[in-house]
């Protein structure tokens, strides 16, 4: 069966096509556009998930949301078991944290950065925590890459597509000089071909 995607634009959904691209899976795309002045998801999104939330997919009827929980469904049903380490190792573990990190833990504080950043000077008193705290988890995320440029063993795993995302956030927020390596990651991601065709099947990305 064909798996359809319900692709937002300019969202964590265009790591959900690299990896379906990466495994030639068989999918259809379901294009949203981002409102061009508040940059929200349009209500449209309501009709599939209730949250108006993406990425979501559906295959064979069963919808499937949540980036980590789509990630592990496609790796484990559509043939990617090769971007997930053995269970009886170390680095299983380590990749269940990164699949945590990425949506959990880095995105507090991007979120509260938007959030504040709504609401000008009014949020200058916690402004200077919430940076510290970006700052923090970038450097976390610096960290973590390994000299071969995985967050996880020396080639890609679930754990590098769903760390993507949160790598292209922190170069975009300015932290290119003090994290080299996530600079590299990026470049990495971005020169394979099946993140080029993910692109190209979902439109324009960031400034990319």
């Amino acid at each position: 069966m064909t798996i359809t995607v319900h692709h937002l634009n300019n969202s964590r959904s265009q790591r959900i096509l690299w990896l379906l691209e990466e495994l030639g899976a068989d999918y259809t795309v379901t294009h949203y556009q981002r409102d061009a002045e508040t940059n929200l998801a349009p209500p449209e999104l309501k009709e599939p998930h209730p949250l108006g939330k993406s990425p979501l997919i559906v295959d064979d009827g069963l919808r499937v949301a949540e980036s980590g929980a789509i990630i592990q469904y496609i790796c484990e049903r559509h043939g990617g078991a090769g971007w997930l380490p053995e269970t009886d190792t170390e680095d299983h573990v380590r990749h269940l944290e990164w699949m945590q990190f990425g949506e959990s833990s880095f995105f507090v504080p991007v979120m509260m950065k938007i959030m504040a950043g709504r609401l000008g000077e009014a949020a200058a008193p916690i402004m200077p925590r919430i940076d510290e705290q970006f700052a923090d988890h970038v450097r976390f995320m610096e960290d973590g890459l390994s000299d071969s440029l995985h967050f996880v063993g020396d080639d890609w795993t679930a754990a590098d597509v769903m760390m993507s995302f949160p790598a292209e956030i922190a170069v975009m927020q300015g932290f290119a000089a003090s994290c080299p390596k996530t600079v590299r990651f990026v470049e990495a991601v971005h020169a394979r071909p099946a993140w080029k065709r993910a692109r190209d099947e979902a439109g324009p990305y960031f400034i990319w």
